[in-house]
């Protein structure tokens, strides 16, 4: 591989704020300049401080094509009426989430996550919570990229629209908001590091009848991602798509305030492995098995299921059904079944290793496997790295295959989390003698054993309003 001089970095959430960390910290490159479409650090913990648009372009959404490249200049530089084109830049913050994983396992391994409590974790799981607000952990983010002065690096409401290689280097297609127009330019670089997260594009599955319901009231169809708090549900009868824990977070959150039950597509459906269907099963959320079609007709509001039940007069049906993989800025890299392919331990491109991803892994950990990976990374673009011959790389992913499918399981380091950290490590090596490049610590088995007290922690609170739902429903229901 050719000496890598120029990075370029896509995003500054937590994979790409310990990307840069990194590829400082080897002392190797002449330019590392980082591309963020949002106005500061923090990725999908950024608050947004604007109304989330509603959503449109059901098909796309259904067949997980709802970003698709938009239009780009012949010539550079260039400006072009600003686009209306969707982007799924929005975040899925609202104002008392928490985080659902202790803070340990999501501490960079050189700082802690501060200990800052908020009233709300402590009234659920006591002064020694393991949970922090999300605002905590956006500077804790923005943080790192501050170090060292970082910040001088990135470009903020820049948008990467296109990513290709031409002969040794690769031309960046950039695009950055003036007024009522669009700002376009190109720049190269030698090598890419993608951390672009994969929590943008909402996957809402196709359902007869769901567009109708949306255009007969504008926004009664939302994604998790737009949710922004129990009050905007007051008195509104609802129905929760997903099994896994947003969706759960979303349903026993609202049977406060909702006109109940709430109604939970969960049967038929595998719960989140590491939180169950413990908070489904609080007396006021209706377990339903999928939707079959909506019916909207002479103004109805009628939300049929596959087992012949229906319930009439919904008002917002909001779907946790998870994201869509999306790269429209590298139409040459192929996504297959919800993944992205061809990658060395979830961070090589095996068809060009100066293209990098940070971040392409199922939840789980994630925060320490983005510096593992990112120093992974790093080291290979420094050249202090030896990577397997392309066939061993190959041999790997076609064993993974087999093991976890060719599907989203590929991505989930569970349960093998020391054997891949290890692996990484042992790959990446150790800093040079003068101190160049970052120390990745030995396999610590406390991340893993408080990651899973923590879900229990939550799972453990769930069982408590339970009872103590059931225990308030009993002695009415006696009179």
């Amino acid at each position: 591989m050719a000496p890598v001089k120029r990075v370029a970095v896509i995003g500054t959430g937590p994979a790409g704020a310990i990307a840069i960390d990194a590829l400082a910290k080897e002392d190797a490159f002449d330019v590392i300049r980082v591309f963020e479409r949002r106005e500061g650090p923090g990725g999908c913990w950024l608050e947004d401080t604007e109304s989330h648009p509603h959503l449109t372009d059901f098909t796309s959404l259904a067949s997980r094509n709802g970003d698709r490249p938009i239009q780009i200049p012949t010539s550079f530089p260039a400006k072009t009426p600003k686009t209306s084109k969707p982007r799924h830049a929005e975040s899925s913050i609202y104002p008392y989430l928490e985080t659902n994983v202790d803070a340990i396992p999501m501490s960079f391994s050189d700082a802690p996550i501060p200990t800052v409590r908020s009233p709300l974790t402590i009234s659920k799981h006591g002064e020694n919570s393991p949970f922090r607000h999300h605002t905590i952990i956006r500077k804790y983010i923005e943080s790192l990229v501050h170090r060292n002065g970082y910040e001088k690096l990135v470009s903020y409401n820049t948008a990467v629209e296109r990513v290709e290689k031409i002969g040794s280097e690769w031309k960046v297609v950039l695009r950055k908001g003036d007024g009522p127009q669009d700002q376009w330019w190109t720049e190269h670089f030698d090598a890419v590091v993608v951390a672009s997260g994969h929590y943008n594009v909402p996957y809402v599955p196709n359902i007869e009848g769901l567009e109708d319901f949306e255009r007969a009231t504008p926004g009664s169809v939302q994604h998790s991602k737009m949710f922004r708090g129990r009050d905007a549900y007051k008195g509104k009868r609802l129905v929760v798509v997903g099994a896994s824990v947003s969706a759960a977070d979303i349903a026993v959150d609202l049977v406060s305030v909702a006109q109940g039950p709430v109604y939970a597509v969960i049967k038929g459906h595998k719960a989140n492995g590491y939180f169950g269907d413990v908070a489904f099963q609080h007396p006021a959320i209706s377990t339903k098995p999928s939707i079959s079609r909506i019916d909207t007709t002479n103004g109805a509001k009628t939300v049929h299921f596959v087992d012949g039940t229906s319930v009439p007069n919904i008002d917002h049906i909001i779907f946790g059904t998870g994201y869509s993989w999306s790269l429209p800025f590298l139409p040459q890299v192929e996504i297959r079944n919800n993944r992205v392919p061809n990658l060395y331990q979830h961070v090589v491109y095996q068809k060009d290793p100066t293209l990098l991803f940070v971040g392409a892994v199922g939840a789980g950990l994630t925060f320490k496997i983005f510096e593992w990976q990112a120093v992974l990374a790093a080291r290979i673009l420094s050249g202090r790295a030896n990577l397997p011959s392309v066939a061993e790389q190959q041999k790997w992913e076609e064993d993974r295959i087999v093991k976890k499918g060719d599907s989203p399981a590929f991505t989930l380091v569970y349960p093998d989390f020391e054997e891949y950290f290890e692996t990484v490590r042992w790959i990446a090596g150790e800093p040079t003698e003068d101190g160049k490049g970052r120390k990745l610590p030995e396999w610590n088995q406390e991340w893993l054993d408080v990651f899973m007290e923590g879900h229990e922690k939550r799972k453990k609170w769930w069982r408590e309003q339970n009872a103590k739902a059931r225990g308030e429903k009993e002695p009415r229901a006696k009179l």
